[in-house]
């Protein structure tokens, strides 16, 4: 015989199914009367309820505060509503955690950012407490527009295996490929503010739903892509028409540059990574570089690269091999440096021999603090060719460079550089990528190209 408390539960649980599949498959998360399904961490600023909303306020001297969903969520598809003081920083979290041997129990994992200030990155993905930024909304410009300051906004968040793809009134801000979580708890954050700032400011929450069986993804859009796991290409991805130039496994593909063969030396592919050996520092004297066999004239190259400390190296692009030199061969080149420990950095003029730059030709722009990161970590680079010979560099989804080939400009800055020697520097129709051994350790890995009509 059944209990009465078996049998309640059960009717309990009949109800809750069949009212989802009557409101579409949608639960709600706040039930618009307290808190309950809901824990503070971290943080002590306030939270209350209100006309049927969650209000966040903030307080002083407090880390962030995360009002966080008591169970965890893995697969999902979350919308609401917020309305945030123009004047704070906020977010929600999903796939979540925190446990008390990382960071003594800080939240950490993905976070959807809300952020009304000038920046205009609300709807990008940040890694709290772990990586940092993953999708900052220079990378999409168009979703850069889509909050609005001083009114309600909606966002739709979408967790669907390693994809999570984010919008904001309906426009898509992010779609990031990424495998460090599959499961955590949801989280509104009220963020910590400066002692020079006063309290009470409110982020307000409403409608908040969340759909976790029969899900299925949006239509693919045309928004870029960031892919963290190593040498895939996502089903997106291969729609708008990327291929790996690099297999993540062999050498096909590639050959020394100036030679028929891959490097017998100097170079390995191990953990997914194609990689410089250390040798002596010098230049083109161990394995020497390789060259991609096909040729490219306008394109996109992304590339994820990790330097050891004090190394120097670059991504070549419009290579010819005609010019038989007998060094590195000739090209324009994406800088890649250690610039804190090399050098050359101090070298050339006004920093144009520094990392992500147009090697001694054109400094990079400054990367926001917030998506510098150390020596031996992993960074992502982007070299975009358009057809009227616009060309940029990008570093972490931050332009860095940008010029035009052929232009006056650009024809000033050739004359007044080492590459003034060579006719025509840089003008080529069509030329191979090159990755550089400079003799010093160098990985790169998931290196995808598109071509750009």
């Amino acid at each position: 015989m059944y209990s009465k408390a078996i049998i309640t539960s059960v009717l309990i649980l009949g109800s809750i199914s069949a009212w989802g599949q009557q409101n579409g498959g949608w639960t709600d998360l706040f039930n618009g009367k307290d808190l309950s399904g809901f824990k503070q961490l971290n943080g002590k600023a306030k939270y209350e309820v209100r006309n049927k909303e969650i209000i966040g306020i903030t307080v002083r001297d407090e880390p962030n505060s995360f009002l966080a969903t008591e169970r965890p969520y893995g697969d999902f598809i979350l919308e609401l509503e917020l309305l945030a003081d123009p004047a704070m920083n906020s977010g929600i979290q999903i796939r979540s955690l925190s446990k008390p041997d990382y960071m003594n129990g800080r939240v950490h994992g993905y976070q959807i950012e809300v952020d009304p200030s000038a920046r205009e990155w609300s709807g990008g993905i940040y890694d709290e407490s772990r990586r940092g930024w993953l999708y900052p909304l220079e990378l999409n410009p168009a979703g850069k527009k889509a909050f609005k300051n001083n009114q309600w906004n909606k966002y739709r968040i979408e967790c669907i295996g390693n994809t999570i793809r984010t919008w904001v009134n309906g426009i898509p801000t992010a779609h990031l490929v990424d495998a460090e979580t599959a499961e955590g708890f949801i989280a509104l954050q009220v963020h910590s503010i400066p002692k020079t700032v006063e309290p009470g400011h409110q982020i307000r929450w409403r409608n908040i739903r969340i759909k976790t069986g029969n899900i299925k993804p949006s239509p693919g859009d045309k928004i870029h892509i960031v892919n963290t796991i190593p040498n895939n290409l996502s089903s997106q991805e291969k729609n708008q028409d990327y291929s790996l130039l690099w297999d993540g496994k062999t050498t096909k593909g590639w050959r020394g540059a100036a030679k028929a063969k891959f490097p017998e030396k100097g170079w390995e592919i191990k953990d997914d990574e194609l990689r410089v050996l250390k040798s002596d520092g010098g230049e083109s004297i161990n394995g020497g570089d390789i060259v991609s066999e096909k040729l490219f004239s306008a394109f996109e190259l992304k590339f994820d690269f990790k330097l050891s400390e004090g190394a120097n190296s670059g991504v070549k692009y419009f290579v010819t091999e005609k010019e038989g030199n007998k060094g590195s061969a000739i090209g324009l080149e994406y800088q890649l440096l250690d610039d804190a420990r090399h050098p050359d950095a101090k070298m050339g003029i006004d920093g144009n021999r520094t990392s992500s730059g147009l090697y001694d030709l054109i400094a990079p722009k400054k990367l926001p603090p917030a998506l510098a990161r150390k020596t031996g970590a992993w960074n992502q680079g982007i070299i975009r060719v358009y057809p009227d010979n616009r060309v940029e560099h990008w570093l972490n989804g931050y332009k860095v460079v940008e010029y035009q080939r052929g232009a006056e400009e650009y024809k000033k800055l050739v004359a007044g550089s080492k590459y003034k020697i060579w006719d025509n520097f840089g003008l080529a129709a069509e030329g191979r990528i090159l990755l550089q051994d400079h003799g010093d350790a160098v990985s790169f890995r998931s290196i995808k190209v598109k071509t750009l009509k």
